[in-house]
């Protein structure tokens, strides 16, 4: 079993933007609790899970992604689809060098590419704002997690979409993708 201590600290440091992160993905405060807690649950149970982590919390934000999609799985949500968009890699995202955004793009594209795909076979396109996947496609369209802010969408002329975070910088930068973490926003196209 690890360490109260560092359980502890990985809590304290970790604990609130894994929070944001599966109630963003989950859109369920019960089970986002559930989850946090599973997931500490098996830090405690096999200490040696991080040793090997370039980046904590990188990997936290990969093993929340991964329980959240077992959770998803066992309960059959969108079953099928959304279990295979969830395990493909996101083909919605510019590359990603921070594992930290990439974690984030990754379980966003998962929950809003089985949204706006049914959207689109409902109504024969994408929509004109974001918005309008809820209730019908998804309980509540995600935030930002970066500003708490709604998304930046836009369907483009060819009949596809835009959808970007402000990304680290908290700017709006127009949908462009940055050369550094510092700059730009993260894209999904």
């Amino acid at each position: 079993m690890a360490a109260a201590d560092d359980l502890e600290r990985l809590y304290d440091e970790h604990a609130p933007a894994l929070f944001s992160f599966l109630l963003n993905f989950t859109r369920n405060e019960a089970d986002t609790h559930d989850l946090l807690q599973e997931l500490f649950l098996k830090l405690a149970q096999r200490p040696g899970l991080l040793a090997e982590a370039r980046d904590q919390r990188a990997f936290l934000l990969r093993l929340a992604h991964n329980l959240a999609i077992d959770l998803f799985r066992r309960r059959g949500t969108d079953a099928k689809q959304c279990a295979q968009l969830a395990a493909e890699p996101a083909p919605l995202f510019a590359p990603a060098s921070d594992p930290d955004e990439r974690a984030f793009r990754e379980a966003l594209a998962a929950a809003l590419a089985c949204a706006l795909e049914r959207y689109r076979l409902a109504h024969g396109q994408f929509p004109d704002v974001l918005d309008a996947l809820a209730p019908q496609f998804m309980e509540k369209v995600p935030r930002d997690i970066i500003n708490g802010q709604a998304l930046k969408y836009r369907r483009t002329q060819d009949g596809q979409f835009v959808l970007y975070s402000v990304g680290w910088n908290e700017t709006d930068d127009g949908g462009t993708v940055g050369s550094s973490r510092e700059t730009g926003d993260w894209v999904w196209r």
